[in-house]
């Protein structure tokens, strides 16, 4: 007889891998893997849930509305001790956080209660963090809002890309499942209140809110290129009806005399670069024109129209 703690888990992107494979590893019988099909119009660049339950022989379903009546009922047959959520996408409600017998816990990619909310690692960069983590916490009906078993900080370096810290993220969520697990299961973990006060709630982004302000600085320009970069929709800005995508940058020195006032992308000799409302510049290391793949040449910027500042979005 199997008595092993049984749970289900609902999970997807890298940080749902690895965790359900803390899970497997750790003994915990999952009877139920709740995923999400591939969208395909989304860039999927990271590891596959569902495939690997296909490897342990573990049911695996995709259901676009995760409430039908018929996978509760399933869940609530096998009796589960615990769920877990890991980056899955669709809140749950009180009737799957009812369900398991020990409890409903969620692995939220910040330090909460800082980042509450979606796009977590996307938020911190564009405002120019220097650190974040992973958190496991108690799930209730608001969201990201319950006590916090766990927390694991990494760092932000200056010009790291969002794909390089949710790399991080993902390990440090690994790291807090780990040594939580054991804890976890002989009932002897001691969880925190969150000080809600000590953080906010964060919304969902669309490519939309990629355009890059007029008056941003080259740090927060620096900021928010690197929070949107491959494989994220990118920033951007509208010049002469065509749409730039400013892929990655560096930060440069005060912009040199006689060079373009206000927020403009110019070229010379030495390659392409945007200037910036505060008088700083950065080093534009990749841009190409939306929907192009080739990138664009010092030779394309010049040719591009006489440019006037988008309009201001704040972030």
């Amino acid at each position: 007889m199997n008595t092993a703690p049984r749970a289900v888990v609902f999970a997807y992107h890298d940080v749902g891998v690895r965790c359900l494979q803390v899970l497997l590893d750790g003994g915990v019988d999952v009877a139920l893997v709740v995923t999400h099909a591939d969208d395909p119009r989304e860039n999927v660049w990271f590891a596959s849930v569902a495939a690997l339950a296909a490897d342990h022989g573990v049911r695996c379903v995709m259901p676009d509305d995760p409430h039908g009546a018929e996978l509760l009922a399933a869940a609530r047959a096998l009796q589960p001790d615990f769920l877990f959520s890991f980056y899955y996408r669709r809140m749950l409600g009180p009737q799957w956080l009812e369900l398991p017998r020990r409890g409903a816990f969620n692995m939220h990619g910040s330090l909460l209660p800082r980042y509450r909310g979606r796009a977590p690692v996307n938020w911190a960069i564009i405002h120019g963090e220097r650190e974040t983590g992973a958190t496991l916490h108690r799930m209730n009906e608001k969201p990201d809002n319950g006590p916090i078993v766990d927390q694991f900080a990494v760092p932000i370096l200056g010009d790291d890309t969002a794909r390089e810290v949710f790399s991080k993220v993902t390990v440090a969520a690994e790291i807090v499942l780990a040594r939580s697990l054991p804890g976890l299961l002989d009932g002897s973990i001691v969880e925190r209140p969150q000080v809600l006060s000590a953080g906010r709630y964060f919304g969902g982004r669309t490519p939309a809110d990629g355009r890059i302000p007029a008056d941003a600085s080259a740090r927060q320009i620096h900021d928010l290129v690197r929070a949107l970069a491959p494989p994220y929709p990118g920033a951007f800005l509208d010049i002469g009806g065509q749409r730039i995508v400013i892929e990655r940058t560096l930060p440069a020195a005060a912009s040199p005399r006689g060079a373009p006032a206000g927020q403009r992308l110019w070229a010379d000799g030495a390659g392409i670069w945007l200037s910036a409302a505060d008088g700083h510049r950065l080093r534009v290391l990749a841009a190409r024109r939306d929907g192009d793949a080739a990138p664009l040449t010092p030779r394309d910027v010049e040719a591009l129209a006489p440019q006037t500042p988008g309009p201001s979005t704040n972030h």
